[in-house]
């Protein structure tokens, strides 16, 4: 495996354990070897949002789109990031979005998705 995969893979372990914090140690060095990376980029705005810093999740979550601009939930945890800030105008066109692509019959979207 790949020192990112496994540095992914420790993140993830991290936030499953409601350490949130300390997941964005492995996955920023993640994010530094596979800035490409959808998945890592999720994890982390995830990681971001669950200690509520708010700009930083918000970064991740445009790149998120950036890569993948058909993402439902990387638009819903735009649009939440941007409400937190106090930006609800461009959060409502995010959460309108997500609303939109969510495929039916799914549950509702939610930043605690399982990573």
């Amino acid at each position: 495996m790949s020192e990112a995969y496994d540095l992914y893979q420790l993140g993830r372990a991290r936030l499953r354990d409601g350490e949130a914090a300390q997941a964005t140690v492995p996955l920023e060095r993640a994010r530094r070897l596979e800035p490409e990376k959808a998945s890592i980029r999720e994890a982390l705005g995830i990681a971001y949002f669950r200690i509520a810093h708010w700009p930083a999740a918000e970064a991740e979550f445009r790149k998120l789109l950036e890569l993948s601009p058909v993402d439902e939930y990387a638009h819903y945890a735009l649009g939440r990031s941007l409400t937190q800030q106090g930006l609800p105008e461009e959060a409502a066109m995010h959460l309108k979005l997500a609303h939109c692509l969510r495929p039916r019959g799914t549950d509702e979207l939610s930043v605690e998705r399982s990573s």
